[in-house]
This record gives structure tokens, sequence and C-alpha cells, in this order.
């Protein structure tokens, strides 16, 4: 049975366990299912047409103009070391996105022939490295967890690449080898300067239209009431909320939900020096809608009928297999998440011995952290008793794995890859994070 077949067989096993087992009188199972698809609509609405699909276009377009040559050079696994691994472990500075924006990248760049420790490197900084959520984890959660985060992040990347590179080295020289086999896409019609136009073009229109909005929100009800909160997440009827500041017995960091016919009005409460990021998050569609239109300017210009057609194929190719693996995943995060509450993981991470921190970080590796809302969801758990080693281990695994994560990585490299990439990124993260606790905090 192949890896594609047996992936199939597994996911039918699951739903069946699910079925057969699952008490669905239970209200909390109940609840569970409704957040489930909650958190699926939200998905849906904020982040797979402002990122992932954008993302699914750049990666069609890696798969299709990149030649294998080129790729092989400068992050193949014969490629100078310092400036693929200089280059992958800083890309999410320049990126600033989210893991679902760097899936389908990554899997472009694996598919054309760039080494897996590169990718790994890549895979790992893409979402780790944000600037806007460094600043952030800095001004909230403390100077000390936020240069921690930064340090960790690039030092992660590229020893883990490493590590990935070293384990499965016999199986890249072969991939290698069968890269070289394949044909190269027909010789640019371009110009070096008109093709890094066109990408630098598109990897911009992504980093705009998936902007974050780093301010708090002060929100009036129907009835009177004020409030500051974190909106964590929209759906078409609701909002869920983190209070930000006591509101009657209610203490800073409940989570409450809100219809929306119950909201009066709302206004952002940005961060002081952040009041420059809040205005590009109002206008990022002016931008992007800019940049759209220099992309498709350049598609008439540049491109033939042919290689558009090529184009269309390798993103629909990469948008079938990865899709539905994310909101699969972003359903059975939902499901789990509804049935922890936050005081229930606060008491398995308090302190800073190696289990606290294990768990943290195997809770991270599960988790999906849209870009900024690990700040104020951490804010709570530390308010509730949690470590900052634990606090850490989870800054450092949370944005390169989720549960949606982990189904794409294991459908682009295969589940002996995917495993060693996991408990790797979860093994270092959990040591990390128990020494910073026990020497910095």
């Amino acid at each position: 049975m192949d890896r594609k077949q047996l992936g199939i067989f597994a996911a039918l096993v699951g739903v069946f366990l699910f079925a057969y087992f699952v008490n669905f009188t239970s209200a909390n199972v109940q609840n569970a299912i409704h957040e489930a698809f909650y958190m699926l609509q939200w998905y849906v609405r904020y982040h797979t047409l402002a990122c992932v699909v954008p993302a699914m276009f750049i990666a069609g377009a890696i798969a299709t103009f990149f030649r294998k040559e080129a790729v092989l050079r400068h992050l193949g696994p014969k490629a100078n070391k310092v400036e693929a691994y200089g280059v992958a472990s800083t890309s999410g500075s320049v990126l600033a996105v989210c893991s679902c924006s760097v899936l389908p990248m990554f899997a472009g760049i694996y598919r054309v022939g760039a080494g897996l420790g590169p990718a790994s490197a890549f895979l790992y900084a893409g979402p780790a490295i944000n600037v806007m959520a460094i600043f952030l984890t800095a001004r909230v959660l403390g100077f000390d967890l936020g240069v921690a985060r930064v340090i960790g992040s690039i030092v992660f990347a590229i020893v883990i690449g490493m590590i990935m590179a070293v384990l499965f080295k016999t199986d890249e020289q072969e991939r290698t080898a069968a890269t070289m086999q394949l044909p190269d896409p027909p010789p640019a019609k371009r110009k070096g300067w008109q093709t890094v136009l066109f990408f630098a073009t598109m990897i911009l229109f992504l980093v705009f239209s998936d902007w974050a909005n780093p301010s708090q929100t002060q929100i009036e009800t129907t009835d009177g009431q004020q409030m500051t909160v974190s909106v964590l997440i929209r759906t078409s009827e609701t909002y869920r909320v983190q209070l930000q500041e006591p509101l009657g017995d209610q203490p800073k960091g409940a989570k409450l939900v809100l219809n929306i016919d119950e909201i009066a009005s709302e206004q952002d409460l940005t961060p002081e020096n952040y009041q420059w990021v809040a205005w590009v998050y109002h206008h990022r569609w002016y931008f992007a809608a800019a940049l759209f239109a220099a992309t498709l300017a350049m598609v008439w210009r540049w491109f033939e009928s042919e290689e558009i057609n090529a184009w269309m194929s390798e993103t629909w190719s990469f948008s079938k297999s990865i899709i539905p693996l994310l909101f699969g995943g972003v359903l059975v995060t939902g499901f789990i998440g509804a049935l922890i509450p936050e005081e229930i993981v606060a008491s398995w991470v308090g302190g800073d011995s190696f289990r606290a921190n294990l768990v943290a970080s195997m809770i991270g590796g599960m988790w999906y952290f849209a870009t900024l809302t690990e700040v104020p969801i951490l804010e709570a758990l530390l308010g509730l008793g949690m470590g900052r080693g634990p606090a850490l281990s989870l800054l450092l695994s949370g944005p390169a794995l989720s549960l949606p994560s982990i189904a794409v990585i294991y459908s682009v490299i295969g589940g002996k890859k995917t495993i060693a990439f996991v408990v790797l990124t979860v093994l270092m993260s959990t040591i990390v994070g128990m020494l910073f606790g026990w020497f910095f905090v």
C-alpha cells in the first residue's frame, strides 16, 4: 500500500472510530462540534482568501517557473550552507505571514529540488520569525520572552534543518538524482529582473493581504457596556473575545462570546509605536489591489498562454492536495480545543519542569494560532499560573506546527520525515523552555 492509500485508509479509520464511539448526546461534545465549525468559518472568512489562495498561486509559480538547477545551486543538498540556511532561517522576518501561507511555498520549493535541510529551515522559520509578533511578545509578555523567541526561532530553524539533512541524507541524494532527470521548463522568455519583480509583487500582495492588526478592540454593547478585548475569532454571527481589562465579575483574560447584533460600536486601541502598523492594516486592501493589478499587467505582457496554463495546473495541483487538509485540520483543532478548558491547560504547564515544558510544546504543536493571537492567549495562560519556561516552549513550537500544518507536511515529505520534524521541534522547544525557566526567570 503506497503512502497516499495508507493516508486515505487512516483517515477512514479515524472517521469510523470517531463516529462509532463519540457520545453525541453530551453537551460538551455538541459544543465542541459547534466550536469546530465556528473555527472553520473564521478560517475560511479571514484566512483562506487573504493568505491561503495567494500562497497557492505563488507555490504554483515556483513549481512552474523556477529552474531546478538554480534551486539546487542555492537551496539544494550541495548548496553553500551559509547561503542556504541563512536565507531560509531569516525568511520569516520578510514574509511576516502565518504557517498556512508558508506551507504551499515550502511544498513548491521542495518539489523543484530544494534540499530537505534548507526547506525544513524555511518551513520552521517562515511563520516563527514574524517581526510584528516578536515585538508584541516583548511588549506584552516581557522583553526576555521576546528576545528568547527571536533567537530561539533562528537557531532552531538552522539546527532542525541540518539535523533533518543528516538523518535523511541517502533519501535526499536519491531525490536530487530523480529531480535532475525531470525535464526543464521551456527557456524563460523574460529577463531575470522581470522574473524577480513578478515574484516580489506576488509575495508583497500576500504580505499585505495577510497583514495583522496589532490593536486591541474597544467594544460598546447595545446595553451601554464597554469592554477592552482582543478579538480571537469572528464568525458571521459572533465575536469570540478575550477581556484585556476586568469587566464586572469577569477577570482579565476571560473569554466571552458576543452576538454581532449586541455590538453597538467598536474601535481600535493601538499600542504606542504601532500606529503605522494599524494604519497599514486598515488600508491593506488598497496596497493589495495595486499589487494585484501589477501582477495581472505583468502576466498579460510577459507570459504566453501555454505558460499560464501550466501555472494554473500546478496551482490547482497544490490546492486540491493542501486545502482539504488545512480545512480538516482546523476542524479537528477547534473540536479538541473546545474540550480542553484553559484552566486545565494552565494546570498542566505550571512551573518549569520537563513535563510542563513538554506539555506546552505538544499543545503548541497541535493548536492553530492565527498571527498575533498567541500573545493574548499566552497572557491569559500566564495569569492562570503557566510558567514562563513553558510559555517560551509554546511560542517556539506553536507558530511552526499545528494539526493542519502537520497533515500538509505529511502529504509533502512523507511520514518518517514529518515525524522527525515534529519530534525535533517539540523536544528542542521543551529543552530550551526548561533552560529558560531555570536560568532567566
